[in-house]
């Protein structure tokens, strides 16, 4: 059996079902992979999913894709990191929004400037979100609030932030059920060509000497997600089953609440000929030339842990110290993905 490690992007839920019904299934150990799952909740996210993946702590994980973009993109002075590789989709359509409460009135994106946003602190997020603020009319300029990013949804649900960003394929579908009204303003209805989000990646490093381990464990997966959009009871169930079975899971799962998500999730797994994980040039290419358009494809990126000449805050993107612009024939889709490991 070839053990290995998926690194989560969030603590377990729908959006990560098809790996969890892959490993309930025995899917994973009839292809000879022993395959366990690290949650951010188990450093309460001192480590980010891609660095695990860097480190060679997992062999997988999962992000969104300007995850891949950052790594593909640093600077000369960090030429040591590797080139991760976007090797499947999750989901074929971005179910994330940003999002404020019905009852504050921030009913359009124009109205966050000079309000709370509960941040990530992800490498494009601040700067995203400025452009959809822009893009409907607003000044761009708003207050950043890094904080714990585990409990940034309860930060908004509180009142202590104004606006964050979620999958409406999981908070949304949370606030629904416990009777909160939300504003929900996607990033397509803004002008926004958002790329996959999110996608499971790998070190290019494993690509070449563990292919058939690589494909072994997505052909599985595949497998795992075509039965969670066959069957999206069933799977909830087996979501619910596996993953509460794992030590430390926290808050436990709501089985009700993970059928509701699922249900809603299975219209988004899978490609109109029914295939998961693909990708496309043309929406890669969108996003790319989107961020260069914008002026966000630079040297430096946002980060928690800024790193002299590597990263910055938000405050100092926003006050110009974002480094060299990257030019957008520098950096090509078809370095940041591939499809030719899925089944």
């Amino acid at each position: 059996m070839t053990k290995l490690q998926l690194a989560l992007d969030w603590t377990p839920n729908t959006n990560h079902a098809g790996f969890y019904v892959a490993k309930a299934q025995g899917l994973y150990t009839k292809a000879g992979l022993d395959v366990s799952f690290i949650s951010p909740h188990s450093d309460q996210y001192k480590a980010t999913p891609a660095s695990r993946v860097e480190s060679g702590e997992a062999m997988f994980a999962i992000a969104p894709s300007e995850s891949v973009v950052s790594y593909n993109t640093w600077p000369e002075a960090d030429k040591k990191r590797p080139k991760l590789k976007a090797v499947a989709a999750l989901l074929q359509q971005d179910t994330s929004a940003v999002v404020t409460l019905k009852s504050s009135g921030i009913d359009r994106p124009s109205k966050l400037a000079g309000k709370r946003y509960a941040s990530y602190a992800a490498r494009y997020e601040g700067r995203i979100v400025r452009e959809m603020i822009r893009n409907d009319g607003g000044s761009g300029e708003y207050e950043e609030l890094v904080l714990p990013m585990l409990g940034l949804w309860n930060t908004l649900l509180q009142g202590d932030a104004d606006a964050t960003w979620v999958f409406m394929g999981w908070e949304g579908v949370e606030a629904a059920r416990k009777g909160v009204e939300l504003n929900v303003f996607k990033l397509a209805d803004y002008r926004i060509p958002y790329g996959y989000s999110p996608v499971l990646l790998a070190h290019p490093d494993t690509l070449s000497e563990q292919t058939d381990v690589v494909k072994a464990f997505l052909a599985a997966t595949a497998e795992g997600y075509r039965f969670a959009a066959a069957h999206p009871g069933e799977a909830a169930d087996l979501f619910v089953e596996a993953a509460s079975a794992e030590a430390g899971l926290g808050e436990p799962l709501n089985a009700a609440m993970c059928r509701e998500s699922m249900q809603l999730l299975s219209k988004h797994l899978l490609t109109e000929d029914g295939q998961w994980g693909v990708m496309e040039v043309k929406r890669w290419d969108a996003f790319l030339d989107w961020l260069s358009d914008s002026g966000l494809l630079t040297t430096k990126v946002q980060s928690r842990d800024v790193k002299e000449g590597l990263s910055a805050s938000l405050d100092g993107l926003r006050a110009g110290d974002a480094g060299e612009r990257i030019p957008r024939e520098a950096v090509s889709s078809s370095s940041l993905f591939t499809n030719d490991l899925l089944p």
